[in-house]
């Protein structure tokens, strides 16, 4: 399946000719209704294409309502806003990341359209009852094996669990591993995609002096 054929918008297939056909686990999403605002879990292993799945979600909400794409970390935070501040940059669509420790209800996110947060950063949002919440339509959840996390994942499930009650929006989960992707999806009422493919084979062996053994 080739990019140009999916009805997605021209600024994202005039983004991606570089790359004008999808991995298997990018055309697994898009038939499992990816396209049509359904809720996925992707388990696919690094360097699969998981954050591509997330970015057709995310082009095919901006013209209904806002985006969020939640991450752990303020670094990675960083690296995905200067990914989509260049898919935008011929847009009008406006990207902003939040990963600030203030507890704040922050009014001024209410104008972009793409929010990139941090867990803390949301679970803070959904606090001061920010007004702007029901626009959201898609929430992307990268790392979202993290629900296993002490310390990181109660504050996830809290967030998802609200939102899953107070706006009921498309959710795409993505994860490397898990343990029990079948239960997961079942609770994040989503539909599982799974793929093993991964563009450089991946070896297993042990090394002895100067013999590598691989099995």
């Amino acid at each position: 399946m080739q990019i140009q054929q999916l009805s997605l918008p021209d600024f994202f297939k005039n983004y991606y000719t570089k790359f004008p056909n999808l991995t298997p686990i990018q055309e697994k999403a898009v038939n499992a209704g990816l396209l049509n605002n359904k809720s996925l879990l992707i388990c696919a292993p690094t360097a699969s294409g998981k954050t591509l799945v997330a970015t057709m979600a995310i082009a095919n909400t901006l013209d209904k309502g806002k985006a969020i794409y939640l991450v752990p970390l303020k670094a990675l935070a960083n690296e995905k806003y200067n990914e989509y501040k260049n898919l935008f940059s011929t847009t009008n669509y406006k990207v902003v990341q939040s990963t600030g420790d203030v507890d704040s209800e922050s009014s001024y996110l209410a104008n972009y359209d793409l929010l990139i947060l941090t867990t803390e950063k949301l679970d803070s949002l959904l606090r001061h009852h920010i007004p702007w919440i029901s626009q959201v339509k898609t929430v992307i959840v990268d790392e979202i094996h993290l629900l296993n996390d002490h310390s990181r994942g109660p504050t996830l499930e809290i967030i998802l669990t609200l939102l899953k009650q107070l706006i009921k929006p498309q959710i795409v989960g993505l994860s490397a591993t898990i343990g029990n992707p079948q239960e997961l999806a079942q609770w994040l009422e989503a539909d599982l995609v799974q793929d093993n493919w991964r563009p450089v084979e991946l070896k297993q062996g042990i090394r002895l002096g100067d013999k590598t053994e691989f099995y």
